[in-house]
Formats: structure tokens, C-alpha cells, sequence
């Protein structure tokens, strides 16, 4: 049956709405944040959404106000830029066109909108925005720490308090920290802002990051209590960068007043420390990122009075290298979820096991009573059992101390504080009796991004797989990036991370996070192009070319998902830097093994493949990495395109063309119809890039749904390439049910096996090997949202300015209910399916344009769109 289009342009209904009042714009944010204090660009962009509710909505001009002070946003008054009225219905990528704005610390701002019968709307609430230090005002601080005291992996490497007090009458006040290691600011005995774990991740021989604290909600007038509270994090001996054996830290107090800001105190050597009871266990390196030992009797609480029982000395300044120190670009961590146990279990004489119920990132509190003086408490995480029932040893553990007091006299709390675990279960030694349930929460923490979109349908085996994926992204975006997995290696990994962009992107407004995280992959190239398999690149780890091309593919993703084409400007000279590395190891017209480094190991194809599949074979090795350059030169001409280079563009278009031909004829089989070992990835991919020829498209189609059923019973058969792979295929060529029937199969490998053997998020192997919260096999969660949910992206209107739906609906499922979250606002699709026929309901955010493709074979009876 020829499929039916229905097209949709939501335009205003002059007629009905002429006497409506045009509702002020909502969610104003300054370079995809919500009032970052301190912004990495002279210009940023800004943007806004139309309010909900009205589809018909659509904006035909603004009128941006920015200026100094709140008071003066007002035509004809603000100081810094008035747009006055423009034409354009850009609102997501308006790019700041006023006066400079350095010396500004926070800037204020607000827009309205004309609708398409030119009626204004209302002023937007006011806004703000920092413009962060000068280079200048930065250096005028100097890196300050706690004086060495030699660290061991008993003892751990401490974590110092660093003290200064300070005076303030009046006005706004910024506090702008640069800590190489984590750090937590307080202020008179309060915790200031809810981030934890802070800075994001750096490479930190090339950049480390400042974050910027509003103090105002924590001064008093006079004499104010400033801590930075530090730990050693990444900042850990051995790691590029690292040139003090401890936390270091910069700071900056910036205060407004008399109209203008003055910068009013910085670290140097007048500041004190003393130690916290913290330290850091683990050499923060590969399978040893260890935990915290704390020690009770130090550190009650921050208060004035609690500080000065502590023993203060001076402090150590120190020389740093000199790098790149820029202002932090991505939400912080935060605590977004508490867990409490769903069981404990005595497991020896004053031994017990805490099972949390789901596995996750963060951090466990634990009450004890009774302690007895200097009674250390251990603690041990994991993720998963061995085959004998002990708990899998992954390294993580801390040890608490109890305060020094009469036994049995109070209570006491343990919770990390400058590390973090990846579990489900601790074992407790030490304690004479058991915690009750009410003793212990978990902390999951989580990059504080929005957007969390939703998926629901008529098969409740699809709805668990949906949210075991979904689940498993937010437990490992945490410092900025996607970590592979957050005990035993927290690298970001380029093979994960490219394998699950399109899924995450889809999942959750991730264009702040894939920023901070390109500029690491960018800090990380070499001279000659080369690029490691990680970023940051904290020490030498495996991968192969599909892991290094996320230089190409995420900035391209991001732009396709929130429209930011500035991203494809930046990275294009890395894009093609990289390139010439990849032409220096090409022969004969293919990509060949390119040499290990001491920063990259391995030259893998596809990785963590079911057993039976041979994912070591060269020739699928071959094939697979030289798909990945073909695909890499489909992007690089829509890039080269974009960026008005038609030249490049040709040129690449050009030298697609001869490596299809040299793959098709290497790598192709006509006896069988399958290329290399014909395994699903092998044969995916070659029809995906657009190698194989149209007339031999069937057959090898054929080959692939033949060989799936004959050889793997109807199983997916590959890893962590081959699944985003694998379902862009079967997106693009409307095979719904292919997928679905692998997902169906609830014996090994697929992902009902991990769940009906206890998987609360996806694992790193099929089998449940080494880690059970890993980025591996989260590609397919794109699938429920562009397939199921039929929500896609359109290229010529980026950041679903323009939107399609087009369902495609596999055999047994009857309904579906689909949200993401756009740079617009939210899409909802609603389909239902009665009698054969498809009842759609849909709700679009105002301003963007719909196109609706029928299911193939099916009839759409009726459209509610709202």
C-alpha cells in the first residue's frame, strides 16, 4: 500500500485569535543554560520558548533587552543592547549583539515576541547572565593547597579545609573557584548551591575549569566564614597535569558596589587550612578508584565555632603549569534521587550485607549507633555477585572512625563526600548489630541536565528495556560527559559515547554536556591528528577508529538535536586534522591498523560481541572501521556544506565515492550475499553508508534476516557498534519488527536476559561480565522514540524546528505514548491503533512545523494535534 502524507504547518488562525493576548516568551537561557553566572564566549547565544498551549503560535519578529542592572530593562534605557524590533523566527539561536561585555559581571536580560498577525506579547520575566573573569583578574590569584604530607593507599590523600574570612556591607557577590580536584564552597557554616562533586572533568594538562557561586543568599553584613572544602578526585599523582601531591585550588571574590565590581579578596598565602578528617583512597586510575576514609572525631559541622577548634596553618602556594582555565559550561552534579535499601542480611559475626534494590552512581549514607571510640567501620561496594556468592571485588571502599566520646552515647553519620561508587550492595563490617533500613539512603547523582523525555507502550517488555536504558544514561553522566562506567574505568570512552549519542541526545537536553565534553576530545589531539579512545585521556585505554570518530559524528548529532551550528565551526579544523592522521595509515585506497601509543591501545571493530561471534576477525575489523570513515565522509560533506566550503564538500564526496567502490570490492561475497564474516554488522553496515549497490540491496537484506534466524535464533548478534548501527538501519528502512522480535528473546544474549537476571541498568558484556552500569548497549533506546514513537529529527530544520512523525509500528504492539523534550519545547505523540486503523494524537510546541507519514500499510482514521 502506498504510504499516505499528511503535511502540517502550524501557522496562526488570524481570524480566531485576533482579540488573544500573546503570552510572554518562557525558558530563557544564555548558551543552552538557565543563568550560568559565567559564560565561555563574547557573544553568546541566547534563547527562548514560546508558552505552551497554543500551537498556532508562531513568532514573525523579537526585541531583545540587555543590560547592567535589572531596573534599567526598559526601551530606550538598557545599556548594553536593544535589538529593537527583528525579523526572524530564530529562538533558539540568537546570538548577543551589544556592547562588550567584559567588566560585567552579571548582565540582565528580557525578550518579547511578535506573533504572524504582528501583535507583541508580553515582556519575558528578566534574566541574567555572567560574562566570568578576565584572564587578568584570574591570574591575580595564585593556586594555593595544604602543605604535603605524603599519602599511601592505607591513609589516602587528604582533604584539606581552606579558610579566609572576609568583610561585606552591600551588593551582589561572585565567587569564582578554579580547583584542580573537587571542591565544595561554604560560607558561614552553609553549604553554598546544591552541586557537588565540582568542577566537571578537564584534561588537565591542557584545561582545568572555574565555577561561579552566588553568595548572596549566605552573606551577612561584616564579618563573613569562607571554605573551600577540597578533595583530590582526578587531581590524583601520575595523571597528565598533576604537579602537587594533593587538592590545589584558585579563587576569586568579586563584589558589586558604587555601580561597578571590585574584586575584593583572592587565594594567596594569606589563607589557612587544616584537615577535615577526609581523604581519598585509590589511585584514581584503572580498576583502583578506591573511596574515602573518614575519620568522625574531627569535622562536626562547618560553623564558625567548629572551625576554630580546628588546628589552622598556612598554607602551601604552589606552581602550576601553565594551561587553559575557562569557565565551566555544563550543569554540575547534583543529588537527583535518594534510595533507601530493600534489604539487609547478616553475613558474619558483626557483618552485613545492604541491598539497595537498583544499581547506581553516587553515594551512601550510613548511621551507626553505639560506636565505640575509634572503631572503624568498613565498607565495601559492588554491582553484582561472583558465580561462588562472595560480592565482586571492584575496588571501591571507605572506612569510617568513630568520634572520640563515651560509648553509646550518640549516634553518627558517614557519607562520601570527594569520591563516588557504582552499586547495588555494600558490605558493612565493624558494627556489633545490624542498621535498620531507615539508617541507610543513597545518594544517585547525576549531571543536573533537563529535558527527560518518556516512552510508554502496550508491551510492558519494551517499556522495561526502555527504562533500564534511560535509567542506566543518567546514572553515567556525571562530571560532564558520558563515563563508560563509573567504577572501574570512568573514562569517556569515544566508542560508547558515539554508540549511544543519538539515544541520549533523544533522551535528555545534552547540548551543554557534549560542549564540555568536546572540548576534552579537542585538549586531547596530538600533533600529527591522533586521537586517543577517551576524553579526557587520563591514561592509555582501548579502542578503534569508530571510538576516535565521535570528533565527527557528536558535533553532528548536537547540531541535528538543538540546532547549535557554531559546534560544527568549532570542530571542523579538528574534524580534518584527524582526518590526515586517518590518510597516513590508509593502503591502497583502505584504512589499515594504525601503530599502539603510549595514550591508545587496540584496533577494534565492532566490541563486546555475544559469544560465538568472532568480533577479532581482520577482515570484520577491516570492513567495519572503513564504514566508519565512509559514514565520517557523509557528515564531513553536509559539514563543509553548511560551513559554505562546496569545495571541501565536493572533495569529500568524491572521496567517499572511490572507498565505497574499494569496500564493495574487498569486502563483498556474492556467492553468499554478505560481506566479510556476515555477521549482522558486517552486513548492516556496508547498506547503511550507502557502499552497497542499489540492484544487490535485496539480497543482502535477505542474507542479513536468514542468517539472524538460521544462525542466531533470532538474536541480535553483535555489540557495541553493531546496535546504534543496527537500528539506524532498520529506522531508515521502516523494519520495525526486525528489531522488535530481537528484543523479545528472553535468553542470552539480549536485554530481557539482563533484566529477568537482575539487571536494574545495562551491562557492559551479554553475560553480566565485570560491570552491570555501562555504556555498551544503550544504542537501542533511540529506537522507541524514532521508531515506535515514529519522533525524528529533520536536517534541513535542526533542532526539530521541523518535526516528523512517522510511527513505525511493529506486530503486537497496539499503542504507544511518547514526550521528548526539544529546544522548542515538548512533542507528544499518542497512537493508537483500533481495527486496523491508526488514531493519532499529537501535541507540538508552538513555532514548529509537523510533517505526519502514515505507517506503511496503515490507514490514519483520525489527527488531534494541539
Amino acid at each position: 500500500m502506498k504510504r499516505a502524507t499528511v503535511f502540517m504547518l502550524l501557522s496562526c488562525l488570524l481570524t480566531a485569535c485576533s482579540q488573544q493576548q500573546v503570552k510572554a516568551p518562557v525558558d530563557l537561557r544564555c548558551e543552552f543554560l538557565t543563568e550560568p553566572l559565567s559564560v565561555d564566549a563574547a557573544e553568546p547565544v541566547l534563547a527562548w520558548k514560546l508558552p505552551a498551549g497554543d500551537a498556532d503560535l508562531r513568532q514573525t519578529a523579537y526585541q531583545i533587552l540587555v543590560a547592567t542592572e535589572r531596573s534599567l530593562l526598559r526601551e530606550g534605557v538598557a545599556d548594553l543592547w536593544d535589538s529593537g524590533k527583528t525579523l526572524s523566527d530564530n529562538q533558539t539561536t540568537v546570538r548577543y549583539g551589544g556592547s562588550a561585555l567584559s567588566g560585567n559581571k552579571l548582565v540582565y536580560w528580557k525578550v518579547r515576541i511578535w506573533d504572524a498577525a504582528d501583535r507583541a506579547s508580553g515582556w519575558s520575566a528578566a534574566t541574567r547572565f555572567g560574562s566570568g573573569l578576565t584572564v587578568g583578574e584570574l591570574n591575580e590569584a595564585q593556586y594555593i593547597a595544604a602543605p604535603p604530607v605524603g599519602s599511601d593507599g592505607e591513609n589516602g590523600i587528604p582533604s584539606p579545609l581552606l579558610r579566609h574570612r572576609f568583610d561585606w556591607q552591600s551588593g551582589e557577590a561572585l565567587l569564582y573557584v578554579n580547583s584542580l580536584g573537587y571542591h565544595e564552597v561554604w560560607l558561614n557554616g552553609e553549604k553554598v548551591g546544591d552541586r557537588v562533586l565540582a568542577p566537571a572533568v578537564a584534561q588537565f594538562n591542557k584545561r582545568s575549569l572555574y565555577v561561579t557561586y552566588d553568595l548572596a543568599p549566605y552573606l551577612r553584613r561584616g564579618d563573613n566564614d569562607l571554605v573551600i572544602w577540597t578533595g583530590s578526585g582526578w587531581y590524583s599523582n601520575g595523571l597528565p597535569g598533576v604537579a602537587y601531591d594533593g587538592p590545589v585550588v584558585k579563587a576569586v571574590l568579586s563584589v558589586k558596589a558604587d555601580g561597578g565590581w571590585t574584586n575584593i579578596l583572592h587565594t594567596d598565602k594569606s589563607w589557612q587550612c587544616a584537615e577535615s578528617g577526609y581523604s581519598t583512597l585509590g589511585r584514581w586510575n584503572y580498576g583502583d578508584f578506591g573511596g574515602e576514609r573518614v575519620d568522625g572525631s574531627v569535622l562536626n559541622d562547618l560553623s564558625t565555632a567548629a572551625l576554630d577548634r580546628l588546628q589552622w596553618s598556612e598554607v602551601e602556594q604552589v606552581d602550576i603549569p601553565s594551561h587553559t582555565v575557562s569557565p565551566q559550561m555544563v550543569e554540575g552534579n547534583v543529588v537527583t534521587e535518594n534510595i533507601k535499601p530493600v534489604k539487609i542480611t547478616q553475613i558474619g559475626d558483626g557483618a552485613w550485607l545492604v541491598d539497595m534494590g537498583k544499581v547506581f552512581t553516587g553515594w551512601a549514607s550510613i548511621r551507626f549507633h553505639n560506636l565505640a571510640q575509634g572503631n572503624e567501620v568498613s565498607l565495601k561496594y559492588g554491582d553484582h555477585f561472583n558465580p561462588d556468592g562472595s560480592l565482586a571485588n571492584q575496588r571501591q571502599r571507605d572506612f569510617y572512625i568513630a568520634k572520640a566520646k563515651a560509648a553509646g552515647k550518640e549516634q553518627e553519620t558517614f557519607c562520601n563526600r570527594f569520591n563516588y561508587h557504582c552499586f547495588q550492595y555494600i558490605s558493612i563490617s565493624g558494627i556489633a548489630s545490624a542498621p535498620s533500613l531507615d539508617d541507610i539512603t543513597g545518594y544517585a547523582i547525576q549531571t543536573g541536565y533537563s529535558g527527560l523525555s518518556s516512552f510508554e507502550c502496550s508491551d510492558p517488555d519494551l517499556n522495561a528495556i526502555h527504562n533500564m536504558v534511560q535509567r542506566t544514561l543518567r546514572n553515567l553522566s556525571l562530571g560532564g560527559y558520558l563515563v563508560d562506567c563509573t567504577h572501574i574505568e570512568r573514562l569517556g570512552y569515544g566508542g560508547d559515547g558515539h554508540a549511544s549519542t543519538v539515544t541520549a541526545q533523544t533522551m535528555f537536553n545534552l547540548a551543554p554536556l557534549y560542549a564540555n565534553w568536546l572540548n576534552a576530545w579537542e585538549d586531547c589531539i596530538r600533533d600529527d591528528g591522533g586521537l586517543p579512545h577517551t576524553a579526557p585521556n587520563p591514561y592509555s585505554a582501548g579502542g578503534g577508529p569508530y571510538w576516535c570518530a565521535f570528533i565527527v559524528t557528536a558535533p553532528w548529532q548536537t547540531y541535528l538535536n538543538y540546532g547549535d551550528a557554531d559546534i560544527l565551526a568549532k570542530y571542523y579544523p579538528v574534524m580534518k586534522h584527524w582526518l590526515k592522521y586517518v590518510d597516513a595509515y590508509t593502503v591502497d585506497g583502505l584504512l589499515k591498523r594504525w601503530p599502539d601509543t603510549d595514550y591508545r591501545g587496540w584496533y577494534l571493530g565492532d566490541w563486546a560481541t555475544p559469544t560465538g561471534i568472532n568480533q577479532t576477525d581482520p577482515a570484520s575489523i577491516d570492513l567495519v572501521d572503513n564504514c566508519v570513515i565512509s559514514e565520517c565522509y557523509i557528515l564531513l560533506e553536509k559539514i563543509a556544506r553548511l560551513l559554505g566550503k562546496d569545495d571541501e564538500a565536493k572533495g569529500y564526496a568524491e572521496r567517499k565515492a572511490v572507498l565505497d567502490a574499494k569496500i564493495q570490492a574487498t569486502f563483498y561475497r556474492a556467492d553468499s550475499s554478505i560481506y566479510a564474516t556476515g555477521t549482522q554488522i558486517d552486513n548492516i553496515y556496508p547498506m547503511l553508508v550507502g557502499v552497497t549497490p542499489y540492484v544487490l540491496i535485496p539480497a543482502v537484506t535477505k542474507s542479513l534476516f536468514e542468517r539472524t534466524e538460521n544462525l542466531y535464533a533470532g538474536h541480535l548478534s553483535t555489540g557495541l557498534v553493531g546496535i546504534p548501527v543496527l537500528v539506524e538501519w532498520a529506522v531508515k528502512n521502516r523494519q520495525p519488527d526486525f528489531v522488535y522480535n530481537m528484543l523479545k528473546k528472553r535468553d542470552y544474549p539480549g536485554y530481557l536476559y539482563m533484566l529477568d537476571n537482575g539487571g536494574t541498568a545495562t551491562w557492559e558484556h551479554w553475560n553480566g561480565e565485570r560491570s552491570r552500569l555501562h555504556n555498551c548497549y544503550n544504542g537501542i533506546g533511540s529506537w522507541f522514540y524514532q521508531a515506535v514513537g515514529g519522533i525524528q529529527p529533520v536536517e534541513d530544520a535542526p533542532g526539530y524546528r521541523e518535526i516528523r512523525i512517522s510511527p513505525q509500528i511493529p506486530k503486537g504492539i497496539t499503542w504507544a505514548k511518547v514526550t521528548k523534550d526539544t529546544p522548542y519545547g515538548v512533542v507528544t505523540v499518542h497512537w493508537e491503533l483500533k481495527d486496523g486503523k491508526l488514531d493519532l494524537d499529537i501535541t507540538v510546541p508552538p513555532g514548529c512545523r509537523t510533517v505526519i507519514d502514515a505507517p506503511e500499510g496503515i490507514e490514519i482514521r483520525s489527527v488531534v494535534q494541539s
